[in-house]
């Protein structure tokens, strides 16, 4: 995400198009699909502080790598190997909640680990606005980022060290299981999440800034004001088992599905105002991390006996997603348009919204491996 926040920097300083940055990021999003994949073979052999760790370590080294980068290819290789952390430390939680908490506290658990993304996305957020008010060099920022992936490094080694790996599914038997038609609305649903979210992060800032901002506001401080609302308005994912429960998944989904589509619409249907800037990044962050804790519980609903490997599968798709998105639409935006661009990626979401039926979401397998 913090590829997407400093793309104005990282233009200005490496001469990068804007199919070019599309690129990278989807590098960065292709680094957190094999992160995912190398995640759930150390969880199963190693228990879930050996992933979690490697993703802190890849952080940690990705982050530092940009800091000091001199061309657009080291900063790309920087860019995957910070970006697939995520891929690394997510679904070893969802493996921790299955076993630790009980059935009824896990959707609002596993919502608030999601939603703890929002907090760093408003931290960089405010590095960012620091860095535009001062004159605080990226390099500085990214150093900071690298430097927080250390303290976090050492935290979970503290709180992860004795946590064992469960012996109970072999991962064999377990990914056969997982390919099954009701799998499929949440496989969709995951691909469109990480398209429109890659696109959001990629290009949203960006084209905010490149049309002027909004009044008052400087300029330069458009992609740092988009991050904090992004950020504010994210943690409205502690509140995604709530909301489920009270209309229900389906209907959830809808929601989620409207708010994506508007957010990535309104940079080019109501540019330079405030009211679009600011509906337009909170509904993103609102999407994002409720999106995200869904995921994360209705695969844990669908594979009761395997939370970490059936979350993984969800989130290869969206990792797909967010790979295609930037490339596709970077190439879209430099040959139609922007607009073209945005408005495209809005009709993905509002089809899927369209053609969603109560019929396509279960709320629990019919038996243990989810068959």
């Amino acid at each position: 995400m913090g590829f997407g926040l400093f793309v104005p920097e990282f233009r200005s300083e490496f001469a990068m198009t804007t199919s070019a940055g599309g690129f990278v990021s989807s590098l960065g999003f292709l680094g957190f699909f094999f992160g995912l994949i190398i995640a759930q073979a150390l969880l199963t052999r190693r228990g879930p502080a050996a992933p979690v760790l490697s993703g802190l370590i890849a952080a940690m080294v990705g982050m530092t790598i940009i800091s000091l980068a001199e061309s657009i290819s080291v900063l790309a290789s920087g860019v995957f190997l910070a970006a697939s952390s995520a891929g690394f430390a997510w679904t070893p939680f969802n493996d921790a909640v299955h076993r630790k908490v009980l059935d009824v506290d896990r959707p609002t658990a596993l919502s608030q680990i999601s939603t703890g993304t929002s907090v760093g996305i408003a931290g960089a957020g405010l590095a960012a606005l620091a860095m535009t008010l001062t004159g605080l060099s990226w390099r500085v920022c990214w150093a900071f980022f690298a430097i927080a992936s250390a303290v976090a490094l050492i935290a979970n080694w503290l709180v992860l060290r004795e946590i064992e790996k469960d012996r109970e599914v072999s991962p064999e038997r377990g990914w056969r299981n997982l390919f099954q038609i009701k799998a499929v609305p949440l496989f969709v649903m995951a691909f469109v999440y990480g398209t429109i979210s890659a696109i959001y992060i990629a290009f949203a800032g960006d084209h905010m800034l490149e049309s002027g901002g909004v009044p008052i506001l400087p300029v330069a401080a458009t992609p740092a004001m988009i991050f904090l609302v992004y950020g504010f308005f994210g943690l409205t994912g502690l509140l995604t088992g709530r909301v489920e429960a009270a209309i229900g998944l389906p209907w959830l989904l809808r929601c989620l599905m409207l708010a994506a589509a508007l957010s990535v619409a309104l940079p080019v249907t109501l540019p330079g105002i405030w009211a679009g800037f600011i509906t337009s990044a909170g509904l993103q962050g609102l999407y994002v991390m409720m999106t995200s804790a869904v995921l994360a519980f209705w695969s844990e609903r669908l594979f009761p006996l395997l939370p970490s490997l059936g979350f993984t599968a969800a989130l290869l798709a969206a990792a797909a997603g967010s790979v295609l998105g930037p490339a596709v639409a970077g190439m879209t935006a430099d040959a139609f348009g922007p607009e073209a661009m945005f408005l495209g990626a809005a009709a993905l979401p509002v089809a899927v919204m369209l053609l969603l039926r109560h019929r396509h979401v279960q709320k629990r397998s019919t038996d243990a491996y989810g068959a």
